[in-house]
């Protein structure tokens, strides 16, 4: 009998990546204007280049910003603090460009439809606890660790950049075995790489590593080019909303292409992938199916979502047009319904920005009820 064998990869980035630091300081304004007004409208982009950081967008609030000081801030939190090989906080030029949502936008918007057209996708899978596909959850786990061997001085010659890369072999669509695991690893001159590599195997990959996925073709590469000193904003430029696949699922299920990262909840590329992965994650966690993928559309302006579609991918036991009838009956696809279920008018997003926005503890798009 023929059986389904393939290999698929997943990649996730330290806090200390410059996209990643360049998503936390847009969501960490966000939060800023909500702390002090829930009814902020945000749409801002960071980029980050050499020692200089450029914020830019639409804010639309009553809060009281100061932009330069959360900026600062954030960079020193992410160890930024070198302008030879990542950025100085301290140093670092700020500039900023911040104008008022159209009118135009705030016509649909005020009256509870969504701020832009577009897409969105959400996903869940039984192939781990969180819901989530094997390879990034695999791949955020690592990323985890080697911030977390970074900061408790473990390893103790780690910077603030760096990736993982997972690649696990399926078999009739189950994960049965972790094929090769990469490191890019930012570190301090002069370091031994072979030290390196022992360290972060032993510290980095093997406390986070299932021992039954491993085996003796497993494959470990790390700091493939034998050195990683200068990264950061001064190794590669950084801009919001460039690690969508990250923050997601990993390449695993479709995207609808929009970022998440400094934009309030009006704007369903955000709030609607949040609502997607919600129903999806209770499909799967309600047994309907042990994969499913949900396609949300809507209109700027438009209150009433434009489709709604399922994807089972052949495992559901029950059809999927009385899945997407119970849906329908048991949440408000509405831009405002949503915001309200979900309680996304509160200052959250900062702690999204690392490691994936979904298959994590503590927001309410991950919350299972009975549907």
């Amino acid at each position: 009998m023929k059986y389904k064998r393939y290999f698929l990869t997943s990649e996730s980035v330290t806090e200390g990546h410059p996209d990643k630091v360049a998503d936390l300081i847009s969501d960490s304004i966000l939060d800023e204007c909500l702390k002090q007004d829930k009814e902020s409208r945000v749409a801002v982009e960071t980029l980050i280049t050499g020692n200089k950081v450029i914020v830019a967008g639409e804010i639309t609030t009553n809060a009281t910003l100061d932009i330069e000081g959360l900026v600062r801030e954030r960079l020193k939190e992410v160890g930024y603090d070198d302008a030879k090989t990542t950025m100085d906080y301290r140093t670092c030029e700020i500039e900023q460009y911040i104008k008022k949502q159209s009118n135009d936008i705030a016509i649909g918007v005020n009256k509870g439809g969504a701020g832009d057209q577009g897409i969105m996708f959400g996903f869940a899978c039984d192939e781990t606890e969180e819901y989530m596909p094997y390879p990034i959850s695999l791949a955020h786990k690592i990323t985890k660790q080697l911030a977390k061997v970074r900061k408790n001085g473990e390893i103790d010659y780690l910077k603030a950049d760096g990736k993982a890369q997972v690649t696990i072999e399926y078999v009739d669509d189950f994960p049965i075995r972790v094929d090769s695991i990469l490191i890019s690893a930012q570190h301090l001159e002069n370091v031994d790489i072979h030290m390196m590599q022992k360290d972060l195997i032993e510290k980095v990959i093997l406390p986070v590593l299932d021992p039954d996925m491993l085996d003796f073709e497993t494959k470990f590469f790390i700091n493939p080019t034998g050195r990683f000193v200068i990264g950061g904003a001064i190794g590669d430029t950084g801009l919001t909303g460039r690690k969508i696949i990250c923050d997601t699922y990993g390449g695993i299920a479709r995207h609808g292409g929009g970022a998440f990262s400094g934009k309030d909840s009006s704007k369903v590329d955000r709030s609607a992938c949040y609502m997607a992965r919600h129903i999806a994650k209770n499909v799967v966690a309600n047994g309907m199916a042990r994969r499913c993928e949900i396609q949300l559309s809507y209109g700027i302006g438009m209150e009433q979502p434009i489709s709604l579609f399922i994807e089972c991918f052949g495992t559901n036991k029950i059809p999927e047009h009385l899945i997407i009838k119970a849906i329908k009956e048991k949440f408000d696809l509405t831009p405002n319904g949503i915001i309200d279920y979900l309680k996304l008018k509160e200052p959250i997003y900062s702690k999204t920005t690392n490691y994936g926005h979904f298959g994590r503890e503590g927001f309410s798009w991950e919350n299972i009820v009975q549907i």
